[in-house]
């Protein structure tokens, strides 16, 4: 059993909740079990240089671990000065992410901030914040639309991301933090709503996996974005 006694191929439970902030063009409180990720959209009208007078908008992503996001403080990385790795990996795969479907020449020459801010973490916080961040980006789309700044819609498909991993030998779906830190294989992968790859990330931890396990990896991860789309999409027709 699990520890949290899900099946093997069961989705942690999963909430998203629109609208969790004032002043943001689009904002997203999204809980993947005991994972709370606070996604917030912004729209700034000006593009970073290298796309300036191209026409083309931009989308671009921060992430951040609150201090007591975990059991241990985590120190505010503006007081040690520089963005870590791991944090800055992170930010790029959310804005590759989100920007693969969206028609940036429909944006125009805006930048739209997506801010992912982990208030507590136990596993999935970067799938989640994608999750999230989606449906933040879905609500300040619709914003530009309503006000007629963008004519067009630029919403290309919808996009979803899930964990997935060998651990004692057996490809489970969504770890906690629990799972994950004991897994011999961990995977990230990010989907579009109609089952297309936008990015795998998949290591071996002092383990090797091969193609049987992979395939039942992807497999079990393209069922979890299945539920995961159905869900974004509930709860963007509130």
């Amino acid at each position: 059993m699990r520890v949290d006694n899900r099946a093997p191929d069961e989705l942690r439970p999963l909430i998203i909740t629109r609208h969790f902030t004032k002043y943001a063009a689009g904002s997203v409180l999204v809980q993947a079990g005991n994972t709370k990720v606070i996604c917030t959209a912004s729209i700034e009208e000006s593009v970073p240089p290298h796309v300036k007078n191209t026409g083309e908008g931009w989308i671009t992503a921060e992430y951040s671990l609150l201090p007591s996001s975990t059991s241990v403080r985590v120190p505010r990385e503006s007081t040690r000065g520089k963005v870590g790795g791991r944090t800055h990996e992170i930010q790029r795969l959310i804005g590759r992410s989100l920007r693969s479907i969206i028609d940036l020449a429909v944006l125009k020459e805006r930048t739209i901030w997506v801010d992912c801010d982990v208030i507590q973490a136990d596993g999935g916080t970067r799938t989640a914040a994608i999750t999230g961040s989606y449906v933040a980006l879905m609500d300040a789309v619709q914003g530009l639309k309503n006000k007629d700044l963008i004519k067009e819609d630029p919403v290309l498909n919808s996009i979803a991301a899930v964990s997935v991993g060998i651990v004692n030998g057996v490809v489970l779906l969504d770890l906690c933090y629990a799972e994950d830190a004991a897994a011999q294989v961990d995977m990230n992968i990010v989907m579009t709503g109609d089952g297309k790859f936008i990015e795998l990330q998949g290591t071996g931890e002092e383990y090797t996996f091969d193609d049987e396990q992979l395939a039942e990896m992807l497999k079990m991860a393209k069922k979890g974005i299945c539920e995961i789309t159905e869900i974004q999409k509930k709860v963007l027709e509130l």
